[in-house]
């Protein structure tokens, strides 16, 4: 476990900022500006997973994610919230970059969003303000539903003295929405 916290203590993050900036200023600036307002598919996503802390396998979580119909340039808006077996509750606020395969059938997606976290009966994250990010990887059948895997770190980005982290390994399943 301790391979995924090293890549996702902020490293997908991080990567999908600057892959966002290339592929603002490649594909968004030259024709309709580098944060035009853009829409795009929205979607409504449920998954489920694996929760770990410090290496160890604490439970599972239900997340529900809505990723809004509107993007600044390559960045979609995105909001969630989830719960874990042991009572933690978490819900943020954030973006989302996507890139697609030619066909539009298998993409990527990072996203970062900042929120707020109780800890129930959960591990402490050292304060109420968390960050999650990550990565997804997965297909979009014909009828534009997607499946994926997804890979996420939550932790407080050094906000607070002490800062553990969380990470999710989820099968997530988004559905269009209008």
């Amino acid at each position: 476990m301790s391979d995924i916290a090293f890549v996702t203590d902020g490293t997908f993050a991080a990567i999908g900022l600057v892959l966002g900036l290339i592929n603002m200023g490649v594909n968004h600036c030259p024709d309709e500006g580098c944060l035009a307002k853009t829409e795009r598919q929205a979607y409504l996503s449920s998954s489920v997973g694996s929760v770990h802390f410090q290496e160890n396998d604490v439970g599972e979580e239900v997340y529900v994610q809505r990723q809004a119909g509107l993007a600044r340039g390559p960045f979609g808006l995105a909001y969630g919230a989830s719960i874990t077996e042991d009572g933690g509750l978490w819900a943020g606020l954030g973006t989302t970059t996507t890139f697609t395969t030619p066909n539009d059938r298998w993409y990527t997606q990072f996203h970062i969003m900042p929120g707020l976290y109780a800890k129930g009966d959960e591990a402490d994250l050292g304060g109420p303000v968390i960050f999650r990010s990550g990565v997804e990887v997965g297909y979009t059948n014909r009828e534009g539903v997607r499946t994926s895997l997804s890979f996420d770190h939550r932790s407080n980005a050094g906000l607070y003295s002490d800062n553990p982290g969380l990470e999710t390994v989820q099968f997530r399943v988004s559905v269009p929405t209008n």
